[in-house]
């Protein structure tokens, strides 16, 4: 089995798994409480106005020295401290997200393609063919969130969620895969 011959689990399963993620983020409830208002958004909004687009800390040093100085540690204990991330303003354009989002299905289903056809035998049972390629989508559309709530201060809650979303994800592309494989 090579990865040449896994083209349509590939195609299929990329497709599968982009039109789930349409209905979990669209239709489904569990991920619209994630993300918040700021309490006085005008004034949020005007001090992060001259922000280029970019990620930023908040309290920020330099370098280790700066860090370690008292008046830092006292803005580190007083707060807030925070992670943002600023995208360049203008309306939201959905086209790009959505195809960068397949073209990330697409790199998940070659991931896939390439572990099952180097552990696995062609005419390889469907059970098989199932366990191999869902894990390694789990793996892939959900274990980077940890590192998230790990160091990020993601809420544990919103990267469980996520396990859900990639469960689901590894369930489809385990299916195509035992289906078309």
């Amino acid at each position: 089995m090579t990865i040449m011959t896994l083209w349509l689990p590939i195609i299929v399963s990329a497709v599968v798994v982009f039109f789930a993620g349409a209905v979990i983020w669209m239709a489904l409830p569990w991920h619209k409480g994630e993300w918040q208002k700021t309490p006085n958004e005008e004034a949020v909004r005007a001090a992060l106005k001259d922000c280029p687009p970019g990620m930023y800390t908040v309290p920020n040093g330099k370098d280790r020295a700066e860090f370690n100085s008292p008046e830092m540690q006292k803005k580190f204990v007083d707060g807030p401290q925070g992670y943002i991330t600023i995208v360049p303003s203008g309306l939201p354009k959905m086209g790009g997200k959505l195809v960068m989002m397949f073209g990330y299905n697409l790199v998940v289903a070659v991931i896939c393609a390439y572990v099952v056809s180097r552990t696995l035998a062609p005419g390889t049972d469907y059970l098989t063919l199932f366990r191999v390629s869902g894990t390694v989508a789990f793996i892939a559309y959900g274990m980077a969130y940890v590192q998230e709530s790990i160091w990020f201060g993601r809420r544990w809650a919103s990267t469980v969620k996520t396990f859900l979303d990639a469960f689901i994800y590894s369930l489809l592309t385990g299916a195509v895969f035992g289906w078309l494989a």
